[in-house]
């Protein structure tokens, strides 16, 4: 019995070990979505102050598209920016905006400073369109199919290997659907 009672300290640290093996394998940014495969949230949000519209679940009904959350005050959005940006001025696929929780006019500084790579924006100041989609942060990106269904989403900034890894991949296949 007293030899038990040695060995179970040892045991449970094990244990701990084992447990946090486990979590530290795993990508943050793969954060699974009920909505997968759902229709998007059915949301109308208004223009982002400057801007003359604002932003629809009915837009994103029609072909592959990239629906993006991002705010002026969130450092990662600065990351993925640039690539956004190049996406845009090649055409690549329409990316709706959804400028979420930023005081008004601080979406549109933002913009203007660094450059407006979305079709249409949404202004989501009080957040409950990022609710309904199930964000826990920003920059979260979902790629919406033909139908307006959401098929994938990507929790974090999008790089340049990270586009071309694996959200492309899931684009051309989507486009290859029919």
């Amino acid at each position: 019995m007293q030899r038990l009672m040695y060995l179970l300290p040892l045991l449970a640290f094990a244990g701990l070990l084992a447990y946090l093996a486990i979590g530290l394998g795993r990508d943050p940014s793969n954060i699974p979505s009920v909505l997968i495969d759902k229709s998007a949230p059915q949301f109308e949000l208004m223009a982002i102050e400057g801007y003359e519209e604002g932003l629809a679940a009915t837009d994103l009904k029609g072909e592959v598209s990239l629906v993006n959350f991002w705010g002026s005050w969130c450092i990662s959005c600065r990351i993925e920016h640039p690539l956004l940006m190049q996406l845009a001025e090649a055409n690549e696929i329409p990316i709706y905006g959804i400028d979420w929780k930023d005081p008004p006019g601080k979406g549109a500084q933002w913009l203007e400073q660094f450059g407006d790579p979305y079709t249409k924006i949404g202004d989501d100041a009080d957040g409950r369109v990022a609710i309904e989609f199930g964000i826990t942060g920003a920059p979260e990106t979902f790629i919406i199919d033909r139908e307006g269904r959401i098929r994938y989403k990507f929790a974090g900034p999008i790089t340049p290997q990270i586009w071309e890894t694996t959200i492309a991949p899931v684009i051309r296949e989507l486009r290859n659907e029919g």
